[in-house]
């Protein structure tokens, strides 16, 4: 066969989430912005309910995953582990390629494997609304349809400029019953502030966080979301990598390498960590490749030091890689990852050696796309060609040295929605990144001073 899939069933479906912060090493603490001390459990449960700062905060190896929300992940879970040999074949390589595929969930992304618990607990914290940022509309998607899974009401603050580019997922969040506002926007408070120091401002995940932040806090009933970054919800993610663990012993294979999107990490880290832990734990050694635009180079090129994740400074200190909170990304298409931090499990590793980073170019990730939907027929959304683009380039380097390594990268969703960006592509008008010095030097200011390391 030309494409072989490798399905789990329904009994296979994880029943706890793996905790990485169990296994980086020395977890260093939220702190406070104001006394640079370590931030309490209440301060935290100010925006989240106490089910999720627990595991937030928590060095427990594994969470179990409550039965509601596993009966909701049955819905498209197991998602399919791909062994993709017509691409392979394209690329005339020695290397196996594998890619897991979350495009199958209902939004078309992965994001829902966090949604769904989050809006859970949520509405046992007695919230009847949620509300978050998105950059491309994965999260925003993943939001809506988990707030109308659970009967409650939604609100997305979405990056404005993928709010222009990408309508049809403002549409999907609109179906689903969301209310969608491009950010910066006049609701806020924060919002109202960028838009008087630059009216033109194409805003950013930072900005649509502040948003939403404010948003929440003048709103008691709604609860906030987050859609990557935080322990807890990478711990969310870690279905993948546990299915595609198992989907390895069906194939009778196992990773040499694993590649991932890098944006704000949690898509890596739910893909990868499950390896890294089998490692640690003495299994075979696997190089874990991150993936970020060079418009947005967050491990390449940021700083690690404590920083904000939003732009108006109203979230705790977090220790990073960071590009500073007033950093303005350019507008590439991969909206999900255009965030100026990272999760700090993925910041840790890749500090301490567990895994690369590389940055890659934008139309470099769409030629890769379109290798891969002419190979495998699946149009991969922006974000995921960073991860395509990085196994590409690997299994390039197998041809170069004769060498078959096994290659796992992350598909994190499709790209039905992203179809303008494929057609400036194709018609040659795609800018490639655009990021001046100035600019990256700009954010870095912004990181609050000293900084705290």
């Amino acid at each position: 066969m030309d494409k072989i899939k490798y399905e789990l069933t329904e009994a296979d479906i994880p029943r706890t989430w793996l905790n990485p912060a169990a296994d980086v090493g020395t977890v260093h603490p939220i702190l406070d912005p104001v006394t640079r001390t370590p931030v309490t459990p209440e301060a935290l449960a100010r925006s989240m309910p106490p089910a999720l700062v627990e595991q937030e905060l928590s060095l427990e190896p594994e969470f179990e995953i409550p039965e509601p929300v596993r009966q909701l992940y049955a819905q498209w879970r197991s998602t399919p582990l791909y062994r993709a040999r017509r691409l392979e074949r394209a690329l005339d390589t020695p290397a196996r390629i594998y890619y897991k595929y979350e495009g199958v969930a209902p939004t078309g992304s992965f994001k829902p494997n966090t949604a769904i618990p989050q809006a859970y607990y949520n509405k046992l914290a007695g919230k009847t609304g949620l509300v978050g940022e998105t950059g491309a509309g994965q999260w925003g998607s993943a939001v809506a349809l988990a707030a109308s899974l659970f009967d409650m009401a939604a609100k997305v603050f979405m990056v404005r400029v993928s709010f222009e580019q990408k309508p049809y997922r403002r549409t999907l969040m609109e179906t689903y019953g969301a209310t969608c506002t491009a950010s910066p926007s006049t609701e806020t408070d924060s919002g109202r502030a960028v838009l008087a120091e630059l009216p033109e401002h194409p805003g950013s995940l930072g900005v649509a966080k502040s948003e939403a932040l404010q948003f929440a806090f003048a709103n008691p009933d709604y609860g906030y979301t987050r859609g990557s970054g935080l322990n807890h919800v990478c711990a969310h993610q870690t279905v993948i990598g546990q299915e595609a663990v198992r989907q390895f012993e069906l194939a009778d294979d196992y990773p040499d390498i694993v590649v991932g999107a890098a944006g704000g990490g949690s898509n890596l880290a739910g893909l990868a960590f499950p390896f890294l832990r089998r490692q640690l734990a003495g299994a075979e050694r696997v190089r874990l490749i991150a993936v970020e635009p060079a418009a947005c180079p967050t491990l390449t090129r940021g700083r690690i030091a404590y920083d904000h994740a939003d732009s108006a400074g109203l979230t705790p200190l977090f220790r990073m890689h960071t590009l500073g909170h007033k950093f303005i990304p350019p507008a590439v298409h991969a909206g999900g990852l255009r965030a100026h931090n990272i999760a700090p499990l993925v910041s840790r590793a890749v500090e301490d050696g567990l895994m690369e980073a590389v940055a890659v170019r934008q139309n470099d990730c769409f030629e890769a796309g379109v290798l891969f939907a002419r190979a495998e027929g699946i149009v991969p959304a922006p974000e995921s060609t960073h991860a395509i683009r990085g196994a590409v380039n690997e299994a390039l380097r197998c041809k170069e040295e004769g060498v078959g390594k096994t290659i796992l990268l992350g598909l994190s969703g499709h790209g039905d929605f992203d179809l303008v960006a494929y057609e400036r592509y194709l018609a040659g008008r795609l800018p490639d990144d655009a990021l001046t010095d100035e600019v990256l030097q700009a954010g870095l200011d912004s990181i609050p001073s000293p900084a705290l390391v």
